[in-house]
């Protein structure tokens, strides 16, 4: 049976209710604007067009988010996103003169508008979602771990290389290199785990 996707942790979402929470707003950024952006560049708006739909969703996401907090029958935070940037499509469409959108022109809009929350394009939105999670967190375990620790998990764990080479490699011992992995994939783990909510 599939596991369901992870979800933005509710402690998370209840910080965005403080506009002046800096940290939390960051890290929502951080891992959904991306999304959005590659969305709507997906969807055929140029750099620009979708720079301007990622600062609106947050801007609609902020004026929102309480109220969308409140609602007893919401539904998972990031379908709540994707309906936002659909939104945020059409608004955009709407109040541009005809033939200024750039690339993809409003064909790329409408398309954009069109993006159903669920469905096929919505589980890609999933997939990617938890690619920025993890993104996320290795920057974060990688700022705080030494160059060699995170050069040894890097070069076993995601380049698949061997232990005994990259201790040899590096100049350190197999137990070093087993331990240093072990931390990292730990407070990945931890970091990733913030996310994972019941639905």
């Amino acid at each position: 049976m599939p596991t369901s996707p992870p979800e933005t942790r509710a402690s998370l979402l209840l910080r965005l209710r403080d506009a002046a929470d800096v940290a939390a707003w960051e890290e929502v950024v951080a891992i959904y604007g991306p999304l959005v952006f590659r969305l709507a560049q997906r969807r055929g708006l140029q750099e620009a067009d979708a720079e301007d739909v990622v600062q609106e969703v947050f801007v609609a996401v902020g004026n929102s988010v309480s109220s969308w907090m409140e609602n007893p029958r919401r539904g998972r935070f990031r379908n709540w996103l994707l309906g936002i940037a659909r939104n945020i499509a059409i608004n955009i469409l709407t109040r541009r003169p005809k033939g200024t959108v750039g690339l993809g022109g409003d064909d790329g809009l409408m398309s954009l508008a069109e993006i159903p929350t669920h469905g096929p394009l919505s589980s890609q939105f999933d997939l990617e979602y938890r690619q920025e999670v993890y993104r996320w967190a290795a920057e974060q375990v990688r700022a705080a771990v030494s160059p060699v620790t995170w050069e040894a998990f890097h070069l076993t764990h995601v380049m698949g290389h061997t232990i005994e080479d990259v201790a040899r490699r590096l100049g350190v011992s197999v137990g070093t290199i087993y331990i240093g992995r072990s931390r990292v994939m730990n407070r990945l783990r931890q970091l990733a785990g913030q996310f994972e909510v019941a639905e």
